[in-house]
């Protein structure tokens, strides 16, 4: 899907949905976040494989959608934190229920592969 797609205004409410946690990492980071708010470097070591480049798109990409809110605190050095908005809870509460169809899901391939 293309990132155009979550600022179309002309599309179903699950590709409007989808849109915005399109991609290899934004569920990932919805999930960590969801638990206590974040800094970046807390982000990348518990999502080995992910760059910083990576991490800093989808994180803006996701403040731009109102899913998480960046707070730079002053001091030397400067320290970001990343936390969920209330917009983004509401996705996360909203996902909940496909994510434990997903487990269902990978327990019956679990089982069919045991049976093989």
């Amino acid at each position: 899907m293309t990132r155009k797609l979550a600022q179309n205004t002309n599309v179903c409410g699950v590709t409007a949905a989808i849109a915005v946690i399109d991609g290899k990492w934004k569920t990932a980071l919805l999930w960590l976040l969801e638990g206590r708010p974040h800094r970046p470097g807390e982000l990348r070591r518990q999502l080995p494989g992910l760059s910083e480049k990576v991490l800093t798109q989808a994180l803006r990409e996701m403040e731009d959608d109102g899913l998480v809110h960046r707070e730079v605190h002053e001091g030397l050095p400067l320290k970001t934190v990343y936390s969920l908005t209330d917009f983004g809870r509401d996705l996360s509460e909203a996902l909940a229920p496909l994510s434990d169809w997903g487990h269902r899901r990978l327990d019956r391939l679990v089982e069919t592969q045991s049976a093989s």
